[in-house]
């Protein structure tokens, strides 16, 4: 099986030992994703709303990156702080995935990797037979 890894090159990819994703044969695994800028720093400080549309676009990129497209994603993960923004975060959710619709989850988490940090979204996609030519 061939396995391509996606990275960001960031420092904590190295420290802690993962990818932003991988992609083994027809499947691409998108690791846990929080809004961070080209510096590693917090976007969007506590703003469900900001940081999921940040974060899915992470994910969406990394995803094409690995040779697949939005329509490919077939679950996601969104780990939030509070449960009570699931409707705003829902919604940008339903805006970014549209008649896609994957699988998803949302869990309410106790803490993200810092405070600043309310969502954390992961994603998987399966690429069809007519496209994993593309590897």
């Amino acid at each position: 099986m061939d396995r391509r890894r996606i990275t960001t090159g960031t420092e904590c990819e190295s420290t802690v030992g993962y990818s932003r994703a991988v992609r083994a044969g027809d499947r691409i695994l998108v690791a846990g994703t929080t809004t961070t800028d080209e510096d590693g720093d917090p976007v969007a400080s506590g703003d469900s709303e900001t940081q999921t549309r940040h974060a899915l676009e992470t994910v969406v990129g990394a995803v094409r990156e690995a040779g697949g497209r939005r329509e490919d994603v077939v679950r996601t993960r969104m780990y939030v702080t509070d449960a009570d923004d699931w409707e705003t975060i829902g919604t940008v959710h339903g805006e970014s995935f549209g008649d896609v619709r994957p699988a998803s989850s949302m869990v309410e988490v106790s803490s993200l990797i810092g405070p600043e940090y309310v969502v954390e979204i992961e994603a998987e996609a399966v690429v069809p037979p007519e496209r994993r030519s593309d590897e």
